[in-house]
């Protein structure tokens, strides 16, 4: 069953008809209303939406990394921080305390944050967000220029809501001619000269944090499961401060790139790719007994523990390796590896010399691969189905494949042909998070052959959708072998491979006078 539209956004800026503001007995200047929209959701899940928006700040505003939880108290507070404001007829029954951290650290800095939860009736009705502002010390850019603001659920008698007509979606300055029974509503304790108008910075904030409720809110009450799993097997955590740290280290080369593609794409993207492997290989060739540390994640004062981490004792091959970036930043950080591709680009001769030595040209037909060595497959394309077999026929490690376009073992993947791998259905598609085979997306179905065909070379599938800006950023990853026998294992990639050579149309690459895209 389909889950259902989400009632069109009609939000409408405040006029004095609609139900009066908050009022708070120890502030000197009255809250000020925003702007509201129709509540299409029960008052019941206006705590559990606004969970998600207070602990993922950073889906919100783009400058913002994340936000930690430094406490919070869920019982009824007798004495709370001065900071919070008391309103009239409600009483606070929860108070978090967040850091909001930014996403460049050399432009903002981070931020305390009061997160209040205030009930009626045995149900929370408001959230009120406080900046801790310290003396002299102005707000930072991300945050709007507020001394408090507050997300507002105004329950009337009858729910659920009646169904609304389709005003345009942009605020307009009169309500509906025919209000939703229950309102959601933004109001705000401006600073002073804080310009309010429906042009205004401030307004502008407050219907994209409107439209984030409503939007949350909705997806709670249709059983709205998020497909994209983050964070599966590196914690967002520990991936966003070693990326912002690599981000500093590595981010001037958008300014000197070579290429003709987009540097900040590829250069945003590799930095991603590499910190991702950095802490994987860590995870994955650490001592089974071994602990973590808040030393061993310590960035500061020029700091580079990664250098010591576990790796692959092979090192790593990045096959497809094109513009070498990744490679360029892995051997930079003292990692052992080497890049190979078909033919040199423009940007190897930029690198140092000790990352040109590790960038080859050479023509894979598959054929060698260092043993003990760690396979990274991205972007191959017709390199990614074998990447599996090759890490299995030369003793490999491990493998990470991030697929882009799709191909088969001798020929464009075909969707219609995929063979045993995807004959029937796995009870395990759905926890991997890389689709269903009942989905109509061509690119879904090749990343479910691919898991299929890595566990039908005996390693245990595992995925993860990577953190990098590029709509092709799923992993599939192979760094343990599952219960079949090696034999097996081995006489079923030989299969294959067979197969192959019956068919006869595969054919190895030669190194091209023209570059292709990676």
């Amino acid at each position: 069953m389909s889950t259902p539209p989400r009632p069109k956004f009609t939000p409408a800026f405040y006029t004095p008809t609609d139900p009066p503001p908050l009022h708070s007995p120890t502030l000197a200047t009255p809250w000020l209303p925003m702007i509201s929209c129709a509540a299409e959701f029960p008052i019941e899940l206006f705590e559990a939406a606004l969970q998600q928006i207070i602990h993922h700040p950073e889906y919100n505003s783009t400058l913002i990394l994340r936000s930690e939880v430094l406490w919070e108290s869920d019982s009824i507070l007798q004495e709370f921080p001065e900071e919070v404001p008391r309103i009239d007829g409600l009483q606070i029954v929860r108070c978090i305390r967040r850091r909001l951290l930014p996403r460049r650290p050399g432009r903002d800095g981070a931020l305390e944050q009061f997160c209040t939860f205030y009930a009626a009736e045995g149900e929370v009705r408001v959230v009120v967000l406080t900046p801790v502002m310290e003396e002299g010390r102005e707000l930072p850019y991300y945050h709007p220029s507020v001394s408090h603001l507050a997300f507002r659920f105004i329950p009337c008698p009858s729910y659920p809501p009646s169904p609304t007509s389709s005003p345009p979606s942009t605020p307009s300055p009169s309500p509906s001619p025919s209000p939703s029974p229950s309102l959601l509503r933004i109001e705000t304790i401006p600073l002073q000269n804080t310009p309010t108008d429906p042009s205004s910075r401030l307004a502008r904030t407050s219907l994209s944090l409107l439209d984030t409720l409503h939007r949350y809110g909705w997806g709670m009450l249709t059983g709205y499961k998020k497909r994209v799993k983050h964070d599966v097997l590196v914690p967002r955590e520990r991936y966003q401060d070693l990326y912002v740290v690599l981000r500093e280290r590595w981010g001037y080369l958008v300014g000197v790139w070579r290429e003709v593609t987009d540097p900040r794409k590829h250069v945003f993207e590799d930095i991603g790719i590499a910190t991702y492997l950095i802490l994987l290989w860590k995870d994955t060739f650490s001592p089974p007994d071994s602990q973590d540390s808040a030393e061993e994640y310590g960035y500061t004062e020029g700091k580079t523990p990664w250098k010591a981490w576990p790796r692959p004792l092979g090192g790593f091959l990045d096959l497809g390796c094109g513009n070498g970036l990744l490679t360029h930043i892995l051997v930079s950080e003292g990692y052992e590896g080497y890049g190979i591709d078909l033919r040199a680009r423009s940007s190897w001769e930029g690198y140092s010399e000790e990352t040109q030595a590790r960038l080859k040209v050479v023509a894979v037909d598959p054929t060698v691969v260092p043993s003990n060595s760690w396979i990274i497959s991205n972007h191959a394309d017709e390199l990614t189905p074998w990447t599996p077999l090759l890490a299995v026929l030369y003793g490999c490690t491990g493998y990470i494949s991030i697929p882009c376009c799709p191909w088969g073992f001798d020929a464009k993947f075909d969707r219609a042909q995929v063979g045993e791998f995807l004959s029937s259905a796995n009870s395990e598609d759905e926890e991997l998070g890389l689709g269903a085979p009942g989905e109509k997306s061509a690119y879904a179905t090749y990343r479910l052959w691919l898991a299929r065909l890595s566990a039908h070379c005996g390693w245990l599938v595992e995925a993860d959708t990577l953190r990098i800006p590029s709509t092709r950023n799923w992993g599939v990853v192979g760094r343990k072998r599952g219960k079949v026998p090696p034999s097996e294992v081995l006489e079923s990639v030989l299969g294959i491979i067979r197969n192959v050579n019956e068919r006869g149309v595969f054919k190895t690459r030669v190194p091209e006078g023209k570059a292709g895209e990676h």
